[in-house]
């Protein structure tokens, strides 16, 4: 394959501790690209480039791609492909992406005013780093995320009822997620041991309607309500609330949440009007 060429070339081996697993199948990374909906005018945050492949598609579609590798080795080869093939709109950043403040990422802070997408073919171990970092943490939320991730956290974070959990409420606060492509094992080098999928995850927009105060609280509520999954959703939030449990009963039936129900049977939405419905019930 050709990556195993570069790296060959280049006396370079993939390093286990920093779970690099390169796509090998093309015709992924073109569904990747698609995925991403680019145009002239985008700016592409992506994560973890190995030998450039992906960079290189992006770069023909993208205003401009800011390529954040942490690996030292993987840079070099990045810098010789760019080079070669006289590409002027990638400029890479060496670093660890759980680690750099987006605000002080060099040349970006105009250009985020205007919106990015973020593109990463993520070592499965980054995966909730990343999308912690980007949703939560960061002031400027990108436009729309597509990652490669496991296929079973891929299916966690876009789970529905009956099978919410804890991580699918957490995402689903904060964005839209959609699994577009599964990724059989084989279609990686070298093979991990699971199958990995294209996950696009797009940040509600505004975000602004929802306070500290609300979120910490819905937060709290959430993972109150899937302590013990399997246990009734009014035992879990009576033990976390410490009030009355007809008080509590009230509290579900106002929601539209049945007492004897678990927490997995729950949707995003009904975990939003409980918090605002114990908000009232406090003030």
């Amino acid at each position: 394959m050709e990556i195993k060429k570069i790296l060959r070339e280049n006396k370079v081996f993939p390093l286990k501790r920093l779970g690099q697993n390169f796509l090998i199948e093309k015709k992924m990374i073109s569904k990747i690209i698609e995925t991403a909906e680019l145009s002239k005018n985008d700016i592409v945050l992506e994560i973890g480039p190995g030998t450039g492949n992906l960079t290189l598609e992006l770069a023909k579609r993208a205003k401009k791609v800011l390529a954040i590798e942490k690996d030292l080795r993987m840079i070099e080869i990045l810098k010789k492909m760019l080079e070669n093939e006289k590409v002027a709109n990638v400029k890479i950043i060496k670093g660890d992406v759980r680690k750099i403040p987006l605000h002080k990422l060099a040349t970006t802070a105009c250009l985020l005013c205007n919106g990015y997408k973020v593109v990463a073919n993520l070592p499965f171990y980054l995966t909730g780093p990343v999308i912690r970092k980007f949703l939560e943490k960061v002031e400027v939320k990108p436009q729309k995320m597509v990652l490669i991730v496991q296929k079973e956290v891929a299916q966690r974070i876009c789970a529905k009822p009956p099978k919410m959990n804890l991580l699918a409420v957490s995402v689903q606060f904060y964005a839209q997620p959609k699994i577009t492509s599964y990724l059989p094992k084989e279609f990686f080098w070298p093979q991990p041991k699971v199958d990995g999928a294209i996950i696009k995850i797009v940040p509600r927009q505004p975000f602004s309607q929802f306070s500290a105060r609300f979120r910490e609280k819905f937060f709290k509520i959430v993972k109150a309500g899937f302590s013990h999954p399997r246990k009734q959703i009014i035992n879990n939030l009576t033990l976390f609330l410490r009030r009355n449990k007809i008080e509590v009963k009230e509290w579900l039936l106002k929601s539209g949440v049945k007492p004897e129900d678990r927490a997995g049977n729950l949707t995003f939405e009904i975990w939003l009007k409980l918090t605002k419905n114990l908000i009232f019930l406090q003030k």
